[in-house]
C-alpha cells in the first residue's frame, strides 16, 4: 500500500509545479505584453511602463481566460486614440506566451 500512497504524492507534487510553472509563465507572459503596450503603443518610459505591466498583470486575476486582459488594453488604448486590432493584440499576446516560457523554463 505504501508504494500507492509514494505514487500519489509524487503524482500531487508534480501538479503543483506544473501549476506554479503555468502561473508563472502566465504573469511573465502578462507582464511582458503589458510593457510592450506601455512602452510601444501608449508611449509610456520607465517607472509608468512598469507600473502600467503591472495592472495588465492584476488585470488577469479579475476572471479565468484572457478576456479580462483585453478588455483593460483595449479600454487604455482607447481612452488615448491608439488603433489596434483585437486580433493583433491577441497574436502579440501569444508570441509573449512563447517568450515567457523560455524564459521561465531556462531559469
Amino acid at each position: 500500500m505504501g508504494g500507492f500512497e509514494e505514487r500519489e504524492r509524487e503524482e500531487e507534487a508534480k501538479f503543483r509545479h506544473q501549476m506554479e510553472l503555468a502561473f508563472k509563465i502566465r504573469n511573465r507572459r502578462n507582464k511582458l505584453f503589458g510593457l510592450w503596450i506601455a512602452e510601444e503603443l501608449l508611449g509610456l518610459k520607465g517607472d509608468d511602463a512598469l507600473a502600467y505591466a503591472k495592472d495588465v498583470v492584476m488585470a488577469d486575476f479579475e476572471g479565468p481566460g484572457d478576456d479580462d486582459v483585453m478588455r483593460k488594453v483595449l479600454k487604455d488604448l482607447e481612452e488615448k486614440g491608439v488603433e489596434i486590432s483585437e486580433h493583433r493584440l491577441r497574436r502579440r499576446l501569444e508570441e509573449f506566451e512563447e517568450v515567457a516560457r523560455q524564459q521561465v523554463m531556462n531559469e
